[in-house]
């Protein structure tokens, strides 16, 4: 179902199944267990982080959800799972200053046009320039560097598809990546001879590299960071919320709120610079 009807991606799949397992394997037959049984799973589960307790209760709650929709059950037994609060963590971020280090850094190892080096500036360029996931920028096809227009054709999370733009950076940057790319491969970032693409654990293990040559500690960077980076530096120049979500791919603009969390400081002044009464001279106080 949630692969047929939903779209859902590999890992996702792969999660699910795994959640399920587990779960079978603690309490036994799932399709048979009543909430006392669901209940217990707290106690298993009880060493988990919270976000990881919650998507396991989501699973469950899903595949019980199947189940009565297929008539395979009546009742629902998931409102016995264990219910963590969960916050949502405020996400980790670079500073302008670390950005341009790191930009300073791979265009000087860019310099001599060796292919590593050019593949990493296209790589980084197109993740902080672009707001790409690690998954969609390491299997870009080739056929999705643009030609004409300023945009690539990204498949995201559940094969969605979405337009985002290229800078006339990041267009330099793959100018000079596909003038050395190895031929023969149909992915954008060809890997070794394995005919596959570039993995995104070595895409992680780059950009750590590029950290630590740029004097910034490797643990501050990886891809999900430029993505963030990306978010919050536009939101700071004052992009559109919605907008954003597009940029991103978030399928619900709550996953793109975050970014308002981010850049509190930025919201407050704008407040007190555009709100009405701010203009109007009712009142002197301010947030």
């Amino acid at each position: 179902m949630l692969a047929a009807e939903r779209g859902a991606a590999a890992n996702t799949l792969a999660a699910y199944r795994r959640d399920l397992e587990g779960a079978q394997a603690a309490i036994g037959d799932l399709a048979r267990a009543d909430g006392d049984a669901l209940a217990s799973l707290g106690t298993v589960w009880s060493g988990l982080a919270a976000s990881s307790l919650s998507r396991k209760c989501s699973a469950l709650r899903q595949f019980y959800g199947f189940l009565i929709d297929e008539g395979l059950r009546h009742d629902d037994p998931s409102p016995a799972l264990p219910r963590p609060r969960t916050r949502r963590a405020l996400p980790r971020l670079l500073s302008h200053d670390e950005i341009a280090a790191l930009f300073r850094q791979i265009e000087d190892d860019a310099a001599n046009d060796q292919p590593e080096a050019l593949r990493l500036l296209a790589l980084v360029e197109l993740l902080y320039g672009s707001g790409l996931r690690a998954s969609e920028l390491v299997s870009l096809p080739l056929s999705a560097v643009p030609r004409d227009a300023p945009f690539l054709t990204v498949t995201g999370k559940g094969g969605q598809q979405r337009m985002v733009p290229v800078s006339s950076r990041a267009r330099g940057a793959l100018s000079r990546w596909l003038a050395v790319r190895p031929a023969g491969s149909a992915h954008l970032f060809p890997s070794r001879g394995r005919g596959g693409h570039l993995t995104r654990v070595r895409l992680f293990q780059l950009l750590r590299d590029l950290a630590l040559r740029a004097g910034i500690a490797p643990e501050k960077v990886s891809p999900h960071v430029l993505r963030h980076a990306f978010a919050t530096h536009l939101l700071e120049g004052g992009a559109d919320l919605r907008v954003l979500q597009t940029l991103l791919g978030h399928a619900d603009i709550a996953t793109t709120q975050i970014y308002t969390h981010v850049d509190s400081a930025r919201l407050v002044a704008l407040v007190n610079a555009r709100h009405p009464l701010s203009r109007s001279g009712v009142g002197q106080s301010k947030f």
